[in-house]
């Protein structure tokens, strides 16, 4: 279990980074970083997306029981994973601390902090954070995990 550190890692990162934006931003007021980033303080109720959003409020139970089993379920295959296999290893502790990231906002505010937002001209992707980075990174990571294990075997 010496990979749950970079899990750790993340929640912290993610953490730290939500509190600097929500006590730094005005909602939904843009920061200009560089061209094509700002930062923009959004409060999303939903899922990815902001699936949901606007559910009336028992999506943030719900979403909250799902990253709650995912995580327990991240957890036993990172114990199950073939040691040999970093990139699996990297991937699961990733999405593994993104989820908890995530959780942890949705269990104290009733909604995840998202303030990052990359745009292009007038069209913005939606805004997101260090722990949505760390999911999608893991995500990827366990796509590839996945072609080339396969094509070993």
């Amino acid at each position: 279990m010496k990979w749950l550190w970079i899990s750790g890692l993340v929640v912290v990162l993610d953490q730290i980074t939500k509190y600097i934006a929500d006590s730094n931003l005005d909602l939904r007021v843009p920061l200009e970083v560089i061209p094509n980033l700002n930062m923009t303080l959004c409060y999303n109720k939903g899922a990815a997306f902001s699936i949901l959003s606007n559910a009336g409020g028992w999506q943030r139970w719900v979403l909250m029981a799902i990253s709650m089993l995912v995580s327990v379920a991240l957890v036993y295959w990172l114990h199950q994973a073939d040691k040999n296999r970093k990139l699996l290893r990297w991937g699961l502790t990733l999405v593994l601390g993104g989820a908890l990231g995530n959780l942890i906002d949705r269990s104290l505010y009733g909604y995840v902090i998202d303030f990052i937002d990359v745009y292009y001209q007038y069209w913005h992707w939606p805004a997101f954070n260090i722990a949505d980075s760390a999911i999608s990174v893991g995500a990827t990571l366990l796509i590839i995990d996945m072609f080339l294990y396969a094509e070993a075997n």
